[in-house]
């Protein structure tokens, strides 16, 4: 790929988050329209938007996003208020720029939504008495005239960093913008640059010295070298301001250039090392994101995620033949090899960690997408529904976060058309105009936690178990638990809605979500009081890639039991194997424990042990006892699927393979007691 390829592949990627940034941030201004810092910060994204697709060829893009930027500017200057409207038409002048950045421009709808777009900025400037944007930049309003102004002068001192170029950035470019500003004399420093026989085509030894007036203020000088300023240097001199009563002529600017006074200095100096742990910050500053190369000792590195996923299966392969060294140590009573190989596993693991933490991210990530849905969606109903989140710095694999987008999006689709009612109805039964949505999420252990809740209708346990019966999927006489019920509306084509809409009611949805969360091995819950609201708590595993389990043996079949589930494992005598109304049940420590025996379940043949151990673990809040012969102990999993034929198996969750070479089957604990239990049913 060539330099400018490669560049604009990068602005691209670039230009996505901070799409995705805009969208945060203007509904952010909507529930707080004095917040003058998130109208900068939206202003900046904006014009790095712009200033960056004009440099990499991207000129409609830069050209329409000026329209945008116009009427931000005079939203941060009080000149223009912040209302629906401008909500609206800021989302939609996002989604926009993200069509025509993905090549779509040629479409002629889209040159109509374009010119539609501005035409209701213009509107809404005009409806302000502001003038409308024009279709190139604002020429320096030092030069406008009959308008009072504010004219201060500037010297300002700029060098780049050397290899300013070779990223793309054109200094003449920031050059030109200063001109736009105002009135400036530029003088070029040439003491840097080498000798023509050493010169470097992408070096640049050029530094300059500016001298501007202008009326536009500090912002926007500083505006122009949003690009560049992490990496080079910049001061700028400011002088006090000069009232005039009509617009300067650049004769009447002379006399104060003469008269300049060293007042104060807002600095921008050479390269330094910055922390860029918080990367929502500096793109929420509208910088240029040079994810590539960062000057600091804590910088960040843009990696495609394939090379990610290569090196999660290459440490699995180590994983798997240290278990095997391990293994082969283990047979022989010789110090010179167990003490390393002790080593290695401490090594792996540590290893392990760190990998697996480079995949992390914080769930925010796909937080922030769900704030726009809301906002649409109760627009279309006739809604007013406020969406919550918390924890979202949460950290999730990155595998788990990206099949996790379409399940939320179905739950909180449902809160929103099912769950909250209409304003009226809300005032009707003493509860607030405006609904909420609540998205947060925590770790529990190896797992997060994440829940949806409203504060609306709830689910009506009598609708949903009429319609059980209806479908004839319970018999009128059955006996169900809160918990069996609500279950019932994950099965496909259930559905308690009255009516049909664009959003829900046909009886999708629900059935896709239980099916990805199993996917993901993971669970579901839902509880739920008329009147009051719903929650429901989706329980994932932090990483699908490689688990701490534990290694279990029946006859001479392993298997490995998530270690996040297990909570003890206790001796199950001859004499204690007994029946009560039918489940197998032991006492440990006063509380009656169900168990499984696994060598019922995969009918394994052999001789029962008179003494056999029974691995406790935790099933959605419930306990239950695994039966085994012994318990070989801890064991790092690397995670292999079963393939398509075993996909519908719901009693493993995957397989790994031994030291020995041997396969041994995961468990999905969840999936064997709902195995036994439908077992138990036809029976």
């Amino acid at each position: 790929m060539s330099n400018t390829n490669q560049f604009a592949a990068t602005f691209l990627q670039e230009a996505a988050e901070q799409l995705a940034l805009i969208e945060e941030i203007i509904l952010e201004v909507e529930e707080n329209p004095h917040d003058s810092e998130s109208i900068n910060r939206l202003f900046r994204v904006f014009h790095t938007i712009k200033g960056s697709g004009s440099m990499f060829g991207f000129d409609k893009v830069a050209e329409f996003t000026h329209h945008v930027e116009t009427i931000l500017d005079k939203v941060r200057n009080g000149l223009i208020p912040i209302s629906k409207e401008l909500v609206n038409v800021i989302l939609a002048a996002k989604d926009q720029i993200s069509q025509m950045l993905k090549g779509d421009d040629a479409c002629v709808g889209l040159l109509d939504g374009r010119a539609d777009l501005i035409a209701r900025l213009n509107a809404l400037q005009a409806a302000n008495g502001e003038s409308a944007s024009a279709a190139v930049p604002e020429i320096a309003k030092a030069t406008e005239g009959a308008k009072s102004a504010s004219v201060t002068t500037y010297q300002i001192h700029f060098r780049p960093e050397a290899g300013i170029l070779t990223r793309g950035l054109d200094p003449s470019v920031l050059l030109q913008d200063l001109r736009v500003l105002g009135p400036c004399q530029i003088t070029a420093k040439t003491e840097a640059v080498p000798l023509l026989d050493q010169c470097k085509p992408e070096f640049c030894g050029f530094c300059w010295d500016i001298q501007l007036t202008t009326d536009c203020g500090i912002a926007a000088i500083k505006d122009v070298f949003i690009f560049v300023e992490d990496d080079s240097e910049i001061i700028i001199n400011a002088l006090p301001a000069v009232e005039t009563v009509t617009a300067p002529s650049a004769s009447s600017i002379a006399p104060v250039i003469e008269k300049q006074v060293k007042s104060e200095t807002v600095v921008k100096v050479a390269p330094t090392a910055k922390n860029t742990s918080n990367a929502k910050a500096g793109a929420a500053n509208g910088k240029s994101a040079n994810s590539h190369k960062n000057g600091g000792a804590d910088g960040s590195v843009r990696v495609p995620s394939e090379r990610l996923d290569r090196l999660v299966n290459l440490l699995g392969e180590l994983v798997i033949n240290q278990s095997r060294l391990t293994q082969v140590a283990s047979r022989f009573d010789c110090p010179e090899l167990s003490a390393p190989t002790e080593d290695l596993e401490r090594l792996v693991a540590e290893f392990r960690d760190i990998v697996l933490g480079i995949r992390m991210m914080p769930i925010g990530t796909t937080f922030s997408r769900f704030k726009r849905l809301v906002h649409d969606l109760s627009d279309e109903l006739g809604k007013e529904i406020d969406l919550v989140t918390e924890g979202a710095e949460t950290e999730l694999d990155k595998t788990v976060i990206d099949q996790l987008g379409d399940p939320l999006v179905h739950l909180i689709r449902n809160s929103i058309d099912h769950g909250i009612a209409k304003p009226d109805e809300r005032e009707r039964l003493g509860k607030p105009r405006r609904g909420a949505i609540r998205l947060a999420a925590c770790h529990e252990g190896a797992h997060v936690a994440i829940k949806i809740e409203d504060d609306g209708e709830g689910i009506d346990k009598e609708a949903v178990r009429a319609k059980a019966i209806e479908k004839k999927l319970i018999t009128p006489e059955a006996v169900l638990s809160d918990r069996e019920l609500f279950n019932l509306i994950f099965l496909p084509g259930f559905s308690t809605a009255k009516a049909i809409t664009n959003v829900s009611g046909r009886g999708v949805g629900m059935d896709v979500v239980k099916r990805q969360i199993d996917a993901l091995r993971g669970s579901v819950e839902v509880s739920s009081q008329l009147g009051v609201g719903t929650c429901i708590t989706l329980t994932l595993p932090l990483t699908l890639a490689i688990i701490d389990g534990l290694l279990v043996e029946v006859d001479k079949d392993q298997f490995i039991i998530p270690m996040a589930l297990v909570t003890e494992n206790v001796e199950l005598a001859a004499d204690q194997r007994t029946c009560h109304n039918g489940r197998n049940l032991l006492p440990v420590r006063g509380e009656q424990i169900p168990y499984l025996r696994l060598r019922d379940i995969f009918d394994i043949t052999g001789a029962e042990q008179p003494v056999e151990r029974v691995v406790i673990a935790n099933v959605v809040g419930n306990r239950v006892g695994l039966v085994v012969d012994r318990v070989l102990g801890s064991h790092q999993t690397v995670i292999q699927s079963l393939g398509r034929l075993y996909q519908n198996i719901e009693v493993a969750s995957g397989a790994t393979i031994m030291g020995d070479g041997r396969v041994a089957l995961i468990l999905d604990v969840p999936g064997l007691v709902h195995y036994t239990e439908s077992q138990a049913a036809l029976s």
